[in-house]
């Protein structure tokens, strides 16, 4: 983005444009923010901002480089401790190479309380990290006394506890407080009455909120809403009131209400006051108490830096005992005198000398976008505390010698001040397997390289794949490659990036899929090599699959996903949470063929129409049919091309919406006496040609580019100019229009029709016409020569968006809808996900605390899911769903981990395997499936006869398989009921030596 003319790179920033907008994304480019202290929080923040795009960032620090360094900040290299680099110089360059368009510069100068702030005076945005709280309060003081107040941002990480806060000034102003796309309401009535009841389409839910403003547009009879804004108030999910309507005309038919965002003012407090008084954010709502807690052991901490001119040492209970004594004093000068919880400060004491990078990530994920909030008002900012700690960590290691969370020398000091050694060991033995390498992936890579994952001299390995090749649109957040890795496979170059990070991780990298078509790859005896599997993908299926390969080998998952500021981490380990599949997200909701092909209510219609329009002529034509009518009509000039485009205007924008009203007149009523023509139907009309209106223009010449590629039209230059195009299309012959008198589909639930039947009439003709075609030497090589299009969002060089565009902005101009820019078509038709750094690396944080977590083997109680909206901002931790317990009867049970073992021999029938069944587990199958295929049902002709027939016979394994997973159910208890279900049952042809 070139800070001078504003113009934003699209094709580096388009993922986020859609996450911002554009006037954030211009606001952020004019911005200057200061940033201090580049340790393992630092360097998180000032990553994420990079990628986002501010015009300039200096990074400030003080300290050398030590060992200390190497697992918390992934930008410091052994050489930069040899050469003893201070911080900031060390990590310009690699988080300057971040985004070129931003301008990165290091300061080493001391900060202290004998500064001179007004250097400050030049930035709109302020962050401290690692600096006393005595000169966060001087900082934070200077900062708010300007006018307009600097944005000030401080955040720490010390141990298993981390905070964030934020003031804004006096008066801050959000454009926008949520991001969400203005909702936009079809009614069905509006009563004449104080108050007026407007109600919605029946099944549409307005999902609006008291207080919220709404305009109204298309109303039929109560004239004199249109263009009106009105604050409603909610009267149930499918109505609100909108004040006094008693004097209007009465409501015929029609309308839409848009909500209409208004700016909100927020009131922020100095860093001095909201000590005493904080207002914070609670994250989880099992402990309600718990950020104020936290508030007071980390006051404490701070005092007691302050005293003693050091930390608390590692695991040193008289220092504990000294820092619980000044929490209990601080605590009773606060406002409202929160409890002390004495877990939390002695924790907080033992560990505040260590780091854990991966809440670093989390915190940092969550810090940077206030940066973002603050220099573009965009979203609404945190008011005014987090606290976010992970005391769930630490608690099971409570029995452990202190010696266990002290220092060796190397890389991983200050996570084993947190976690101890043991679980640093178990975590550098550790088999994991990321399937992924985009924008999570990456970042979970990093914090892998950081905690030392997979790095053990006997065990551990850190296996990945990823089929995809890097686009420049990654480069925005999937901050492991650069602009030269472009066109390059993810896995291998993220492999080495990683490899930069921490050069003894041991990591295998692919480009395979992991999907059913892989399973000879990624077989069972792979799932159970690993200790855990991660996920990083926004594939929904992709995911339910790998969860049923987890559930199956019973291999611990945790799968995360972002979509704008959104994201979610979920943690599915073997007995004791449900899995990925126990739940299901509710199935996309699906445009009713009709309405696509001929009453489009919303521009979200006209764009899936568009990209849905069949390039080739006659293309669900069968056989000879399909091949002459593709002889006949195909183009075979640039002339033909535009000619063809041409036509097609014609039939898409003026005879469809002529044989439309032909069909249903505009006076047309239904059999209960409305109006056909009423909403959300909306009645087209013809869109007259005129070929000085670019839209129509453009429509032109993107579809004639298209049709020659299909048909392997050359095009010049010259063809493409101007002049060419109008001399064609002035000479074109357009039919004139002839109504027909075929059925309209009208019924929302009719699907498309797969093929369209061709006569056998019409097959003897298309017959005849191929013979005398080929005879004619019309059906030669060149004739018979098509290349299909496979829509491409991302190149803007092949027409794909701009020929959607238009085509979905002339249908929306033909039924009178709002049209959208090309930006936003993009979005709709490409399917894009929003996407944003600063959500992806705080997800792949809590991710990492999770994996910690599992790793251990901790209990139930101690996994946390986590779903969090950065926008508004919400961050909101909760317990694993407890796995379900399936009863059968007479006590027999299990759930989605259980999985029933029998063992075979090579004469071993079907009878054999119900009884073994039975003898084993107590029940009798009455069923047998295997996967689609009914092995014995009894009910079915012939299938008891299978019960002789010996289980090879029966399933027919490959010569290398030595089981097959089998499904049984088993009689109800009461006839006439469904058959009970039962676990899968893994049948082995031989008995196996163990």
């Amino acid at each position: 983005m070139a800070a001078d003319s504003m113009e934003i790179d699209d094709a580096l920033y388009s993922r986020q444009r859609y996450v911002l907008g554009d006037t954030a994304m211009q606001k952020m480019a004019q911005s200057h923010v200061f940033l201090s202290g580049i340790g393992g929080l630092g360097v998180e923040i000032a990553k994420n901002i990079i990628l986002a795009g501010v015009k300039a960032l200096t990074v400030h620090d003080t300290k050398q480089c030590t060992k200390w360094d190497l697992g918390i900040n992934f930008f410091i290299h052994e050489d930069d401790i040899t050469s003893q680099k201070n911080r900031a110089e060390a990590t310009l360059h690699h988080i300057a190479e971040l985004n070129p368009y931003v301008h990165v510069a290091a300061s080493t100068v001391p900060l202290d309380e004998t500064t001179d702030l007004s250097f400050l005076k030049q930035y709109q945005c302020v962050i401290l990290t690692e600096v006393n709280l005595l000169l966060q309060k001087k900082i934070n003081d200077f900062c708010h006394a300007q006018q307009p107040p600097i944005k000030f941002i401080s955040a720490d990480v010390y141990g298993i506890c981390s905070r964030l806060f934020c003031d804004f000034g006096d008066e801050f102003e959000v454009l926008d407080t949520t991001g969400e796309e203005p909702k936009e309401i079809f009614i069905s009535n509006i009563t004449q009455s104080n108050p007026g009841i407007v109600t919605c389409l029946e099944n549409h839910p307005h999902r609006l909120e008291t207080g919220q403003f709404l305009t109204f547009r298309e109303v039929n009879g109560m004239l004199c809403l249109n263009g009106s804004t009105h604050q409603i108030t909610v009267v149930s999910p499918y109505s609100f009131s909108i004040g006094d309507t008693s004097d209007m005309e009465p409501y015929l038919h029609g309308g839409i209400a848009v909500q209409v965002k208004t700016p909100k003012m927020l009131y922020f407090e100095r860093l001095e006051k909201q000590l005493t008084n904080p207002l914070c954010l609670v994250a989880d709502f099992s402990k309600p108490e718990a950020p104020l807690q936290t508030h007071v052991a980390m006051l404490a901490l701070n005092h007691f830096q302050e005293n003693f001119g050091r930390g608390p040492n590692i695991g040193c209970l008289q220092d504990a005992e000294e820092m619980l004594k000044i929490a209990m004093s601080i605590s009773e000068t606060l406002e409202n005198k929160p409890q002390v919880d004495e877990n939390v400060v002695k924790w907080l004491s033992r560990t505040a000398q260590g780091f854990l990078a991966p809440l670093a990530a989390a915190v940092g994920g969550v810090a940077s976008q206030e940066v973002l909030k603050a220099v573009t008002g965009k979203f609404s900012p945190l008011q005014q505390w987090l606290y976010i700690d992970m005391l769930d960590i630490v608690t099971p290691l409570e029995k452990m010698g202190s010696e266990e969370f002290l220092p060796r020398g190397d890389r991983y000091d200050a996570l084993r001040v947190c976690i101890g050694d043991g679980l640093c060991q178990k975590l550098h033995d550790l088999n994991v397997f990321l399937v992924g390498c985009g924008a999570i992936g990456c970042e979970m890579l990093k914090n892998f390289a950081l905690l030392g994952v997979g790095t053990g001299q006997d065990k551990g390995l850190v296996t990945i794949t990823d089929p995809d090749l890097i686009e420049k649109s990654n480069l925005n957040r999937q901050f492991l490659f650069r602009p030269y890795h472009i066109q390059k496979p993810k896995s291998y170059t993220a492999a080495e990036a990683t490899l930069n990070i921490n050069p003894h991780l041991k990591i295998d990298s692919y480009i395979n899929k992991v999907c059913p078509a892989t399973e000879n790859t990624y077989s069972d005896e792979f799932y159970t090599k690993q200790d855990v599997i991660v996920t990083a993908l926004d594939n929904v299926e992709a995911r339910r699959y790998i969860d049923s390969r987890c559930v199956a080998n019973l291999r611990p998952l945790i799968d995360s996903g972002t979509m704008g500021t959104k994201g979610h981490t979920e943690v599915i380990v073997p007995h004791l949470t449900e899995s990925y599949n126990s739940h299901r997200d509710p199935p996309e909701e699906e445009i009713p063929f009709c309405t696509l092909k001929s009453f489009p209510a919303a521009i979200e219609h006209t764009i899936q129409w568009a990209r849905d329009k069949r390039i080739q002529s006659g293309e669900s034509l069968e056989g000879c049919f399909h091949v002459i009518k593709t002889l006949s009509r195909r183009p075979r000039s640039w002339t033909q091309c535009v000619e063809l485009a041409r036509l097609k205007f014609e039939k898409y924008f003026i005879h469809k919406a002529l044989q439309l009203l032909h069909s249903f007149p505009l006076d047309t009523r239904l059999k209960d006496g409305s109006l056909f023509w009423q909403s959300p139907k909306r009645p087209p009309f013809p869109v007259k040609f005129e070929v000085s209106d670019p839209l129509h223009y453009g429509f032109i010449v993107s579809a004639a580019k298209l049709f020659a590629t299909v048909y392997c039209v050359p095009v010049t230059e010259k063809d493409l100019s101007e002049e060419t195009i109008l001399k064609i299309i002035s000479a074109v012959k357009v039919p004139e229009f002839r109504p027909s008198n075929k059925v309209v589909q009208t019924d929302e639930t009719a699907r498309k029709p797969d093929h369209i039947a061709v006569s056998s009439e019409d097959e003897r003709n298309a017959i005849f016409q191929l013979e005398k075609s080929i005879l004619s030497n019309e059906a030669l090589e060149n004739d018979l020569k098509m290349k299909p299009i496979s829509f491409e969002k991302d190149d803007d060089s092949n027409g794909h968006i701009d020929f959607i565009t238009a085509a979905s902005n002339l249908r929306a101009k033909m039924y009178n809808i709002e049209p959208a820019d090309r930006f936003k078509t993009k979005r709709i038709a490409g399917k894009i996900i929003p996407a944003i750094a600063t959500a992806t690396a705080a997800v792949s944080g809590l991710v990492a605390l999770e994996l910690i977590k599992v790793v251990g083997g901790f209990s139930a109680a101690a996994y946390k899911n986590c779903f969090l909206n950065l926008a508004i901002p919400i961050m909101v931790f909760t317990k694993t769903a407890e796995v379900r317990r399936t009863e059968i009867r007479n006590g027999i049970s299990f759930t989605i981990w259980d999985r029933w073992t029998i063992y075979g021999k090579e004469d071993f029938t079907l009878l054999d395997f119900i009884n073994a069944v039975r003898e084993k587990y107590g029940i009798e199958p009455t069923m047998v499936v295997q996967g689609v295929k009914m092995l014995y049902v009894p009910v079915m002709p012939g299938h008891i006869k299978r019960l002789k027939l010996t289980m090879q016979k029966l399933v027919k394994p490959s010569a290398d398989k030595k089981y097959v997973d089998l499904t049984v159910s088993f009689a109800p208890e009461i006839d006439g009921e469904e058959d009970l279900p039962g676990p899968p049952v893994r049948y082995y042809f031989v008995q196996e030596d163990n």
